[in-house]
């Protein structure tokens, strides 16, 4: 496997640079995996806040990273570029909202997104292949996310009862 090809442009190019995750998507393999891992500092500085402006926060995350994202990929030529990862720090981020704190629900939430994002069931895997720009890289993403919410979520359940 020749490995992740990154564009000389993430080292001088500020966009480029926050679309590959501060440099976390560079990672010569998984760049995701690296991504998702560059989330959670991220993450602990905001799971305190109130759910009205952790969501705010999210939501403006991902509509900077639908810029971010499909400004990137024209630039460099290649459409969801696996090293292009704010998609996976948004999908993480939004995989741990309302959820306990803790070590391992911060491990949980990592092995959960990481499932349906490499996974990709649907309509996950169609927006993937269907929806083009800024908006499709963040939102097979986004979806992932959703489905590792919900099994997080279900995981709080059974233990509450």
């Amino acid at each position: 496997m020749k490995g992740n090809s990154v564009p000389a442009s993430v080292w001088h190019n500020p966009v480029h640079f926050l679309a590959f995750g501060c440099g976390a998507g560079a990672a010569r393999y998984a760049p995701g995996t690296w991504g998702t891992l560059a989330a959670i500092p991220l993450y602990y500085l905001l799971q305190e806040m109130p759910l009205f402006w952790y969501l705010g926060i999210i939501l403006c995350l991902f509509l900077l990273g639908v810029w971010l994202c499909g400004r990137t990929a024209r630039d460099i030529g290649v459409h969801d570029h696996a090293g292009i990862v704010w998609d996976e720090i948004v999908g993480y981020l939004l995989t741990m909202t309302a959820v306990p704190t803790g070590f391992l629900w911060v491990v949980a939430g990592f092995a959960a997104f990481r499932l349906f994002d490499i996974w990709k069931p649907w309509p996950v895997r169609w927006c993937d292949r269907r929806v083009s720009g800024g908006l499709g890289i963040m939102l097979d993403d986004v979806l992932a996310a959703v489905y590792a919410w919900g099994a997080l979520q279900l995981v709080v359940v059974v233990n509450a009862g």
